[in-house]
């Protein structure tokens, strides 16, 4: 040990000399080798002069390595070390320490700068803690966020509230340091020794979304034995040790219910609320806050104000009865339910007032739900008040089908780009998305046109855009081979000089010979991949990019053959003949032309392929061969059962998180057609392998084969339903603008769409059924087929379907929805269990059913409405079936 000590002041010797005599790559070595230590003792003792000398050579060295390296903990906190024991000014070392990609192990770093600060005799710490905590951003990670708090701790200065800032502050009560010694924390514990809580606790209640990040689980041992939603019960805690001020979180929570923010965002403040239980003393001071949140608020908080103001003994019964003419049009079911019940209490204990509020009873009789409608009526008339005097009551609709509006014809496409800088803008906006890819048609369309006249123009125009863009957006996503992201921006930034050509084009080009299989043999395909988990279409799109950078600032091209002419992806045949034309003696590229002829129409006639023949070219008689032939054919297509993997050894996460089963569609070419692309052979992807990156590029790739993207899309679906995944289903209205049949695969995904975790999923399932409906282009009982399949074999939620359904059946579509339920409700009445949700199903065929007038026989009915007992599932089993016995 001595001689280790020994060693180490030898070394710390012998390079604050080299350091003294004007050497600094000893430094520059121990910075990137992570020795933080080191550097302190190196620089102890150093002129104030040289100090400086060399914190001008650290900030050059710095600025050199700045984008393309990444300061992780180790690094990070060496960095941190020499620039406050060199840089003059806090500034300075700000304009440093502040980036990003600068994550010093935080209390190890402030530390060593405090030691170093100390000896170096500077009082400007402080002031670089506060401008670290300033500049923190959108893009500021969590370790950056540790580097600024243990820094401002050390130095006593007083944390910003800044939004960004208190949203790292929670995700490090949620996500403690686990580099830390010891045993773990328990979060109370660590909020107890916050010094940030004060400061953070009320921009709790005052940032949009906040709430989402507070209804974490803490796991101790196993997930099973997590401890739920922890922060709020933690407060709830504090607040009763009087650590915290009870009333802060009281005033504090209804402020955030009453101003409002997403649903699942506003749960976390509805459970502080009922961990704190609030005395009805409390409720009674603010219940004018309590009425309007039983009026407004989301159902969990109205439920939980119904609560509290059911308990009061001296709330007035007139606000009572004002309130509940708001909530009892709520379509929140429970919530009427109860507040009817509430009402039927009070008309029961003020006789002298039953009248008036039966009359308010009443309002209900005019509720969506049937069994609602019927307790209103009983309950009126039982305190005396008829709902159907005077035109109360729900006028019987007469019998109808759908009445959709027709749907228009397809779009055209947006204009040409013609402008550099309009392709630059484009080009801005593209990187600026996650991803989507929605527009990539129309700027590398413009990219080949633009860069064919001036391309050093375009190259200058394009390379700060994509400078300007996150530093994860160009590079490839391993995780998902879905991405396009990395050759995309290659292509955008590709250099059009002479000195570089040779290079590029040679880049491209043996990539492009990767992808083709040019001496093909049955049944080989002959686009080729190296990565199984990439399907043939974002195979084709991976190619096209490659032909481009390899052709990219040819002279006088015309631009692509594939941009289509419709915003769905279609080309008309007779505007790509005349881009043929266009081209003259030039080659067509080949995986453009291909991509162009997988978007035509399949009914074009012989005389569009004679004009194609008679050009006189390989590109023409291509083209006119194709038409003649009818184009890519529609696939067969098999509904599979897929079973998850099996439980690997030792603890399994990811086994528990996937779903038993999942029902996807296999697709294969009809007899005698070889594929040469492979875009008709699809396998089912295996459970839990889903890349949504560019899928929304797959509709537009093959607009007249919805059964193929759908085969191909089906997994990133699914998984919205049986994984809780977001934004699988973006692409199912993309897919309802595009033609041909959808088969099992279209309707499967309707199916696992409908329901999906999140709404905004849902609702983009039911713009496409609409859509689909409207053109008269659905399979309504196919796809209430599967969905009863799916919540039969709890594979999905059936609760999350019923809202979808529901306002399909208020958008004018009661016929397509009775179809589909009438078609679910056999193998959901058959299980063995009956699915949550199953008699508010059978409620909406009941009104649907009477709406539309249409007798559809449903097997198993009968049994169930003739069981004994008077539970809801027969209740409304009774009801459907008798609306069947009157139509």
């Amino acid at each position: 040990m001595r001689n280790a000590q020994q060693a180490f002041i030898n070394s710390a010797v012998r390079r604050r000399r080299e350091l003294a005599a004007g050497g600094t790559s000893d430094l520059f070595d121990l910075i990137q080798n992570a020795s933080a230590s080191q550097i302190v003792a190196a620089l102890a003792g150093l002129p104030e002069q040289r100090r400086r000398e060399i914190g001008a050579e650290v900030t050059t060295w710095f600025k050199q390595r700045q984008r393309t390296t990444w300061w992780t903990a180790g690094s990070g906190t060496a960095l941190a070390v020499a620039v406050v024991g060199c840089l003059p000014t806090a500034a300075q070392a700000a304009t440093i320490l502040a980036r990003n990609t600068v994550n010093p192990d935080g209390e190890r770093a402030a530390a060593l700068m405090s030691t170093v600060a100390e000896e170096r005799g500077i009082t400007w710490l402080g002031d670089l803690a506060h401008r670290l905590a300033t500049k923190i951003n959108q893009q500021t990670g969590i370790e950056h966020w540790r580097f600024a708090a243990a820094l401002l701790r050390v130095t006593g200065t007083t944390a910003p509230a800044n939004d960004r800032f208190v949203e790292l502050w929670l995700d490090s009560v949620q996500l403690p340091d686990r580099r830390r010694a010891g045993r773990p924390a328990t979060l109370i514990e660590r909020l107890r020794d916050d010094p940030f809580l004060d400061a953070m606790l009320p921009r709790l209640f005052e940032i949009d979304g906040l709430g989402l990040r507070m209804t974490f689980d803490e796991v101790t041992t196993t997930w099973d034995e997590r401890r739920r939603h922890v922060l709020p019960t933690a407060l709830a805690q504090l607040a009763t040790e009087g650590t915290i001020d009870r009333t802060v979180l009281i005033d504090g929570a209804i402020g955030r219910l009453l101003r409002g923010d997403r649903a699942s965002a506003l749960r976390a403040f509805t459970i502080l609320l009922t961990e704190l239980e609030p005395t009805t003393t409390e409720v009674a001071t603010r219940a004018t806050d309590y009425l309007r949140l039983l009026a407004d608020a989301p159902a969990p908080a109205a439920t939980m104000a119904q609560k509290a103001l059911r308990d009061l003994p001296d709330l007035e019964i007139d606000t009572v009865l004002d309130t509940s003419r708001d909530v009892l049009l709520r379509p929140d079911k429970a919530l009427v339910k109860a507040q009817l019940t509430w009402l039927d209490r009070l008309a029961r204990h003020h006789r002298d007032r039953a009248a008036q509020v039966a009359e308010v009873i009443a309002v209900a009789a005019e509720h969506p739900a049937v069994e609602l409608r019927d307790r209103a009526n009983t309950l009126a008339t039982r305190h005396g008040h008829d709902p159907t005097a005077g035109g109360i009551g729900p006028a019987k609709a007469r019998p109808r089908g759908d009445d959709l509006p027709p749907p228009a014809p397809p779009a055209p496409a947006p204009a040409p780009i013609t402008d550099v800088d309009e392709l630059a803008e484009e080009v801005a906006a593209l990187l600026g998305t996650p991803s989507q890819g929605t527009p990539l048609d129309r700027i590398l369309d413009a990219l080949v046109r633009l860069s064919a006249t001036d391309g050093a123009r375009v190259h200058a125009a394009l390379a700060p855009v994509v400078e300007r863009c996150h530093w994860s957006w160009g590079n490839e996503h391993r995780h998902d081979p879905l991405s396009l992201s990395e050759v995309v921006v290659d292509v955008l930034t590709t250099a059009p000089t002479t000195d570089q050509q040779a290079r590029r084009r040679s880049r491209w080009e043996t990539l492009l010979t990767a992808l083709r299989r040019t001496d093909r043999q049955t049944p080989q395909p002959e686009l080729v991949t190296t990565d199984p988990r990439v399907p043939p279409p974002h195979r084709l799109l991976r190619a096209r990019l490659a032909e481009i950078g390899a052709h990219l600032a040819e002279p006088g091209h015309p631009g692509l053959l594939a941009t289509p002419t419709h915003a769905n992806g279609t080309l008309d045949p007779l505007t790509l003949i005349e881009r043929l034309a266009a081209l003259g003696d030039r080659p067509a590229w080949h995986w453009d032309l291909t991509q162009a002829l997988l978007r035509l129409p399949a009914d074009t006639d012989e005389t569009v392929a004679g004009k194609a023949a008679a050009l006189g070219t390989p590109a023409g008689e291509r083209l006119a061969t194709w038409l003649r032939a009818g184009g890519l054919p529609q696939p067969v297509t098999r509904a599979v059962t897929l079973t998850r993997r099996p439980r690997r050894n030792g603890y399994d996460w990811e086994y528990d998180q996937l779903p038993p089963k999942r029902i996807l569609v296999e697709l294969r070419p009809p007899d005698g057609y070889d594929d040469p692309y492979g875009l008709l052979t699809v396998d089912p992807a295996p459970i839990g392998v889903e890349h949504s990156a560019w899928a929304n590029l797959l509709p537009s790739t093959l607009p007249g084969h919805r059964a193929v993207v759908a085969a191909y899309a089906l997994p990133i679906v699914a998984a919205t339903a049986d994984m809780d995944q977001r934004g699988g289903t973006t692409m199912l209205p993309l897919l309802a603008e595009t033609t041909g049949p959808g088969g099992p695969a279209l309707d499967l995904a309707l199916s696992y769409g409908l329901a999906a975790r999140h709404g905004t999923d849902r609702i983009a399932a039911l713009d496409a059924l609409l859509a689909l409906a409207a053109a008269g282009q659905l399979d309504a009982t196919a796809t209430g087929g599967h969905l009863g399949r799916l919540v039969a074999g709890q594979l999905v939620k059936l609760s999350r379907a019923l809202e979808p359904l529901r306002d399909a059946a208020q958008a004018r579509a009661p016929l397509t929805v009775w179809r589909l339920i009438a078609a679910a409700l056999p193998s959901a009445l058959a299980a063995p269990q009956p699915p949550r949700g199953l008699p508010d199903l059978l409620s909406l065929a009941a009104e649907t059913a009477s709406t539309t007038g249409t007798r559809i026989d449903v097997p198993g009915l009968v049994d169930v409405a003739g069981r004994g007992g008077s539970g809801r599932l027969v209740t409304e089993a009774r009801r459907l079936h008798r609306a069947l016995d009157t139509v």
